[in-house]
Parts: structure tokens; sequence; C-alpha cells
């Protein structure tokens, strides 16, 4: 009788601090709370069968603390420049690599909202120089072809732009206006590169692009 007793107290004792052992690990166990996003330019998408310019470009960004973001964008591109006697083309890859800062957003979901962002963005391509308008002795105009090449460009890139949860989803939609500057370019035959996949077509050191994008929150 006396060992039926000990046992009992003993088995509850040991129930006991199992529930409590229980009790803790699920207290300790945090929730897991989306807090990235992946998306893709639909712009673009969509003008691929009707435009000169292809661009494919897909987006990450992973939210540090509250309003911090960092960012990453990679994507091929190709394009012409058909103005003012020129005849180029240029096909090949770009990233940029940044950080993001929500100016406003909802209390309910931190992804909603307005913001802004920094970026450095670099370029990849193959040139074809199909035309190039040089001036005759006796001042006519010609043209010069060269044989395609290898470069690369560099740019910094700023956006403003705004993000909306599409109603009880995990989707957003994402739509930005995005002024850059070229910073440093490799040149073929000391001509300037008129069209830079990801930067956009250009007879100087600035452009601004747009893009209006869905991205999944995971």
């Amino acid at each position: 009788m006396k060992t039926r007793l000990i046992f009992i107290l003993f088995l509850s004792r040991s129930l006991s601090t199992l529930r409590g052992q229980k009790v803790d690990t699920l207290q300790t166990v945090e929730r897991y709370r989306p807090n990235s996003l992946i998306g893709v330019d639909l712009l673009h998408l969509g003008m691929l069968p009707f435009s000169d310019q292809k661009l494919i470009s897909f987006s990450a960004d992973t939210e540090l603390r509250p309003r911090l973001h960092i960012l990453a964008e990679a994507g091929l591109g190709s394009d012409k420049y058909l103005q003012h006697g020129y005849d180029v083309e240029a096909n090949g890859i770009f990233a940029k690599a940044g950080v993001l800062y929500m100016l406003s957003y909802d209390a309910q979901n931190r992804q909603n909202g307005f913001y802004g962002s920094g970026k450095l963005a670099a370029s990849f391509y193959t040139q074809d120089l199909n035309a190039v308008p040089i001036r005759g002795y006796h001042g006519e105009d010609l043209y010069a072809t060269f044989p395609s090449s290898s470069q690369s460009s560099y740019w910094v890139e700023a956006a403003v732009g705004g993000r909306i949860r599409l109603f009880d989803s995990s989707f957003y939609i994402d739509a930005q206006v995005m002024p850059r500057y070229l910073l440093y370019t490799t040149k073929q035959e000391n001509i300037r590169p008129m069209v830079i996949p990801g930067f956009g077509k250009s007879a100087n050191n600035f452009t601004v692009g747009f893009s209006w994008s869905v991205a999944f929150r995971f």
C-alpha cells in the first residue's frame, strides 16, 4: 500500500512537470509572420509584343524593422535606339540593390502604404552599333558601323511609389516612378551608349522609368 502510494505521487509529480514544460514550450514558440515580398513587373511584361523595349524584371523585398526594408531587383532587357541617324541595339542583364523606407503605412498592415527608396544598379550587355552618324570631309552625312561589343554601365536610382494589398489575399499591387542618373559606363570607340538594359534610352545621363508590379507576400 505504501509502495503504491509513493508510485502514484511520483507519477502525478512527473505528469505535472511534463505539463508545465509543454506550456513553457508553447509560450516560447513565436508565430511566423510574413515579412518578405517577391514581385514581377507586369507593365513591361505586357508591353513585350508591342514595343522594341523587351524587359523582364523580378524584385525581392524584406522588412528589417518597421519602415525600413532591403530590396533587390534583377532582370533581362533588350532595346533599340533609332533617332538622329543612330541605329543601336543592346541586350543583356541588370541588377539593383538598395533600401526602402515606408513614408506612411497602414497600422493594420505595414506593407500597405507609400515609400521612397534608393538603389545602386549595374548592367552588363552586348551592344550593336549598326549605324552611327559621322561628318564627311565635305560636310555630307555619313554613317559608320561597328562590330558587336560587350559593355557595362552603372547608375544610381531613386523611387517614389505606393503599395496596396489585393483584398484579403497575399498579393499586392505596387506602382512607382524611378528617376535614374548614370554614374559610369564603358564605351566603344568613345561613343556613349544610347540604350542600356535596365536604365533605358537616353542621349544624356538622366532618365525616368515607371513600373507596375504584382508581388506575393510570404
